[in-house]
Parts: structure tokens; sequence; C-alpha cells
């Protein structure tokens, strides 16, 4: 029989193996990388084409405009738009991921500067800016990480080193 100690030792050395594998670290950024894409994809979706119910372009502009004070407002929709629909896409695919990424890092900065940060971590009715700093943060660990060799830059890498 096993004494509490040397279970927790067994557990501990199991964890420190499976943090330590390559493998882990791939499935864990294709995690993040899929959940990005999720948000980020059906947001700039929703912005750009009225797709999923979204508003479409010109209602973003006037948001943009007057809510978040960004002149002009249309073009900033439309940028909105791209990063978070093509970059999401970008990084769930995985091709060009750093970029992509440290674009939806800005994307995310540029909502709490303008828009979510005075109403605070929680806000009212959930307009605070805590999804803002979850995304961000999640972004910014594929900015510095890199989208790990479940991915297409890694794919066209290898294809090219053959």
């Amino acid at each position: 029989m096993t004494t509490l100690t040397q279970r927790v030792n067994q557990a501990n050395e199991r964890f420190r193996s499976t943090r330590d594998a390559r493998s882990s670290r791939d499935i864990a950024l294709l995690a993040a990388r899929i959940g990005l894409a999720w948000v980020f994809v059906y947001h700039g979706a929703r912005t750009l084409f009225s797709a999923f119910g979204g508003s479409g372009i010109h209602p973003q502009a006037v948001y943009f405009a007057h809510v978040a004070h960004l002149q002009p407002g249309t073009f900033f929709a439309v940028l909105g738009g791209i990063i978070e629909c093509f970059g999401g896409a970008a990084v769930g695919l995985g091709i060009f991921g750093r970029l992509a990424a440290a674009g939806l890092v800005g994307d995310m900065v540029m909502a709490m500067i303008t828009v979510t940060f005075s109403h605070g971590v929680i806000g009212t009715a959930g307009s605070g800016y805590e999804l803002n700093v979850a995304l961000a943060a999640l972004a910014l660990v594929v900015a510095i990480l890199g989208t790990g060799r479940l991915s297409l830059d890694a794919f066209l890498r290898n294809l090219l080193h053959r």
C-alpha cells in the first residue's frame, strides 16, 4: 500500500512529464488559437458582413464615431472588422499567427482605451473590460510563443525546408 506522500510524488511526476512535453505546448496553443478564432471571426463577420445577426458596417461606424470617439467611424469600423475577422482566421489556421495575434492584442487594447475601461472591470450589463483583458492576454500568448507545430506556418516551413 502506497502512502499519501508517494501518491502525491507520482502525480507530480506525471504532471511534470506532461508539462515539459512539446506536444502539450502545441495542443495548448491550438486550443488557444481555436478559442481566439471562434470569438474574433464571429465578431468581425458581424461587423463586416452583417453575419450571425450582426448590424453591419454603418451602425458600427456610428458606434465608433459617437461612443468610441474614433473618427472617421467608417474607417475604424472596417479596420476593426478586418483585424477581428481575418486576424482571427489567421490565428485559428496558424498562418502569420504572430502578426495576426499582435493585431488582435492591439484591437483589444483600443477597445479598452476607447470604450470599456471607463466602465470598470465588470461594468453595468457586462460592459466592462474583463473580456478584453482575457482575449488580449490569450492573443499575447500566441504572439509571443507562436502558433506551434499544429499550424499552417509549421506545415509550410516543413514543406519549404525539404
